[in-house]
Formats: structure tokens, C-alpha cells, sequence
């Protein structure tokens, strides 16, 4: 973990490539680190904390989806928060995992006409943003965090993923 501004560690993201034709490992995760970073820094986060995310296939996403959501059909982000509450003393909490589908994510930045990177950093803050317990089931639910990500993506100097 790096020293963050202001002195406050980083929070630890840890990335895992399982399927081929992603971006190179250093490239996702430089990527992944930036988003959480300026996430963190916009709803106030600091502290010893990790993460995974997890860049696989849509069919590893839809088996997931269907065992943990009951929706047989792959999606383009999950987020898997951990249970329990506080680290032991001296260690990292970690926060959850995230997974990514190759398929999903990149037709849907083809589709949209929006850079590769850029859609993932926003799939990164929105798998975030449920790990922290966000969510948008209900309408202002849903605005909270649709602003959230607007905000967080100016400060990396990304569009409106809405727009």
C-alpha cells in the first residue's frame, strides 16, 4: 500500500486476469487503483483497506449472477461485499470483491462509443460504490449513486457514463 495525500494509507486493490484479451494486468490495475482512489477521496475514505476485483468471462459472470442473484444471464459488474465487520488490530479490512465479464464490458464500450478504460473505471467506482453499500433499487437510491459516480469520473476526467 502507497501513502495516500495527507499521510492516509491507500486502499489495496488487488487484481486477478482469468480470461484472455484483457488489457495487460499492469494496465487494469493501474486503472482499478485510480478509480478507487479518487472514489475514496470524494465520500471521505480513508484507512487500511483491500479489495479484489476479478477480470473474468461472461460466462463465469453469468454463472455468479445466477448463484448469487438468481438471474441466469451475464452483467457486466458484481460486487460481493465481505461479511463481518472489523479487522483485527493491525491489518487491512477488506472491503468485498468486484468481477468483471471481458464480453459484457467491452461490447458495452463498443456499443456506447466510450474508451475501454473509461468504462471500466466507471464499472470499478459502481462495484465500489456497492461494496460500501450503495445501490440503486429505488429511484433516489439510484440518482445518490449515479451522482456519486458522476462526480467521482469529472475528477478523473471522465464524461457522464449516463449521458
Amino acid at each position: 500500500m502507497a501513502a495516500g495525500a495527507g499521510g492516509s494509507r491507500a486502499i489495496a486493490v488487488d487484481c486477478a486476469v482469468e480470461t484472455p484479451g484483457w488489457p495487460p494486468e499492469e494496465v487494469l490495475q493501474q486503472i482499478a487503483e485510480r478509480a478507487i482512489a479518487a472514489a475514496a477521496a470524494r465520500i471521505g475514505r480513508t484507512g487500511d483497506e483491500t479489495l479484489t476485483i476479478l477480470f473474468t468471462d461472461d460466462a463465469e459472470m453469468r454463472a455468479l449472477n445466477a448463484r448469487f442473484r438468481g438471474k441466469d444471464k451475464p452483467t457486466n459488474v458484481l460486487s460481493f461485499p465481505a461479511i463481518g465487520g472489523t479487522a483485527p488490530p493491525g491489518t487491512p479490512r477488506h472491503l468485498g470483491d468486484i468481477a468483471l465479464g471481458y464480453e459484457k464490458v467491452t461490447g458495452e464500450a463498443r456499443a456506447e462509443g466510450k474508451l475501454l478504460e473509461h468504462h471500466l473505471a466507471h464499472l470499478v467506482v459502481h462495484g465500489y460504490l456497492h461494496l460500501l453499500g450503495y445501490d440503486h433499487e429505488m429511484p433516489e437510491e439510484a440518482e445518490e449513486m449515479e451522482q456519486l459516480e458522476r462526480e467521482i469520473l469529472e475528477s478523473l476526467a471522465i464524461g457522464d457514463p449516463y449521458a
